[in-house]
C-alpha cells in the first residue's frame, strides 16, 4: 500500500544565471513498511530532497503525498501539524535540548502537540533504545551513540508515518553506527514504520529494501533489492 509519492519535484535556489537546480523533476513513490536508502555524492540533492518530504521547505514545484494528501495544499498552521505527527525527523547531529533529560526530549514533540504522553509507548521505547537507565540524563551526560538514540526515540514517540533519517551515523563509530542501524530496522519492523534514510555509506544502504540514487538533482537508478 501506498504511504508517499513524489510527483515531478523541483526544487531552484537564486534565480536567472544563479539558479541552481537542487532536485529536477523527481518522482517515485514509497510503500508503507518500506525501508529505501537515498545515496549520492554530496550536493547532489538528497537532504534537500528530505526536507521536502518533511514539510521543512517548500519545493519550486511538483507535489508530494502522504497517506494520499497533498502535502502542500496545506497551510503552514496544518504544515507544523503534518511535521509534528506524520513525520519523524532524525539527523547527523542529535538537536537535543541541552536542558532537558532523556524523557522530556523524547516526550517534547507530543507536548508541543498539547497531546499526552503514551506512557506505555515512552516505556516501550526507552527499553527498546536500551535507555532505561539514562531516562534522567541530561544530552551532556550521554554518549554520542546514547544521544543518537534519545533523538531516535523522539522521531517514533508519536507513531508517525514516515521517519526520514538524514545520514544518522555520520558522527558515529562503525559500532554505534551498526547499532544504530539495527535499533532503526526494528522500528521498521517491529512497528512497520516506513524508513527512508540518506546515507553516503554502501553497507548501510545495502540493508535497505531498496536504494534511489541521486545525481544533480534527478533520479539515476531505482532498484529494489529485497522484497
Amino acid at each position: 500500500m501506498e504511504i508517499l509519492r513524489v510527483e515531478n519535484l523541483t526544487k531552484v535556489y537564486g534565480k536567472d544565471e544563479n539558479a541552481v537546480h537542487a532536485l529536477d523533476g523527481v518522482s517515485f513513490s514509497v510503500n508503507k513498511g518500506e525501508f529505501v536508502a537515498i545515496i549520492g555524492p554530496s550536493g547532489s540533492g538528497k537532504s534537500t530532497l528530505l526536507h521536502i518530504l518533511g514539510g521543512v521547505d517548500r519545493p519550486t514545484s511538483g507535489k508530494v503525498f502522504m497517506d494520499g494528501k497533498d502535502v502542500y495544499a496545506q497551510n503552514e498552521e496544518q504544515l507544523a501539524i503534518f511535521r509534528r505527527r506524520q513525520v519523524g525527523l532524525i539527523y547527523q547531529f542529535y538537536n537535543l535540548i541541552p536542558v532537558l533529560n532523556v524523557t522530556e526530549n523524547i516526550t517534547l514533540p507530543v507536548l508541543m502537540d498539547g497531546q499526552t504522553v503514551n506512557e506505555s509507548r515512552l516505556e516501550e521505547l526507552l527499553a527498546t533504545l536500551k535507555l532505561e537507565g539514562r531516562k534522567n540524563h541530561l544530552p551532556n551526560q550521554l554518549s554520542g551513540g546514547q544521544q543518537q538514540r534519545v533523538s531516535i526515540g523522539r522521531a517514533l514517540m508519536n507513531a508517525p508515518a514516515v521517519v526520514l533519517a538524514d545520514e544518522p551515523t555520520g558522527n558515529l563509530d562503525s559500532k554505534n553506527s551498526q547499532e544504530i542501524m539495527e535499533l532503526l530496522k526494528v522500528s521498521n519492523q517491529k512497528y512497520n514504520q516506513t524508513l527512508i534514510l540518506i546515507t553516503h555509506d554502501e553497507n548501510i544502504a545495502l540493508q535497505a529494501d531498496r536504494i534511489i540514487a541521486v545525481e544533480d538533482g534527478k533520479i539515476t537508478r531505482d532498484e529494489v533489492i529485497r522484497r
